[in-house]
């Protein structure tokens, strides 16, 4: 089996990955924002149990959580299905990252535009919504993309409930032929094509956003 053909194999697991990635991508950026933006304003005992939340998914393993999710549930149960948990515990887990970079982009807005737009009779989501979050956007691209990539990578988690992505074909043929090293190593470069093109994205768009807007 050349190489060609190991890399080739390996791509038949894209569609799964895509997915995961796609539908992770629509639980990582609400819970970044909603969290991110209640962190920011919440205080006193509101501010630690959203933080609460925000470092339970960020700080467990992932590997754990999948586990849980996906073999402990169905004992009490809730039992959901494998591209579910996947895709939500990938999304979230990311997710939790995100809501920090949020958090912090919206206290590098400089307080005074705050108290301006108050006392131009703005209300609070007012001033949110088209002062503050416009601003942050920009300071978070970066970080947002590197996410992104990282919950590409992440889906190679999936394979260990049951998901057939690239990961897993991989492990299938290596089943098959004996050649570790061509097939992970086919597995490295499927992973690279994937997100290297999303990396170059990522500087082209953080150059777009720095450069001075022409009035």
């Amino acid at each position: 089996m050349s190489f060609f053909d190991i890399l080739l194999g390996i791509f038949q697991g894209f569609r799964i990955t895509f997915l995961v990635v796609v539908v992770g991508l629509l639980y990582a950026a609400p819970f970044a924002f909603i969290f991110g933006i209640l962190q920011f304003f919440a205080r006193g005992s509101f501010y630690l149990l959203v933080t609460a939340i925000i470092e339970f998914w960020r700080s467990s393993p992932v590997v754990i959580l999948l586990f849980v999710f996906y073999y402990s549930l169905p004992a009490f149960g809730l039992t959901l299905s494998a591209f579910t948990v996947g895709s939500m515990v990938l999304g979230l887990n990311v997710g939790g990252y995100a809501s920090q970079a949020v958090r912090a982009a919206l206290q590098s807005v400089p307080p005074g535009q705050v108290e301006a737009g108050t006392a131009l009779g703005l209300s609070r989501l007012s001033v949110l919504l088209n002062i503050e979050l416009p601003q942050a956007v920009i300071s978070m691209v970066p970080t947002f993309i590197n996410l992104w990539i990282q919950l590409i990578k992440g889906t190679a988690l999936v394979s260990l409930i049951t998901l057939v992505d690239m990961t897993a074909r991989a492990k299938e043929i290596a089943q098959i032929e004996y050649n570790p090293v061509g097939i992970y190593s086919g597995l490295l470069l499927a992973y690279f094509i994937i997100c290297y093109p999303i990396t170059i994205f990522g500087r082209w768009v953080e150059g777009r956003l720095s450069q001075p807007q022409s009035v």
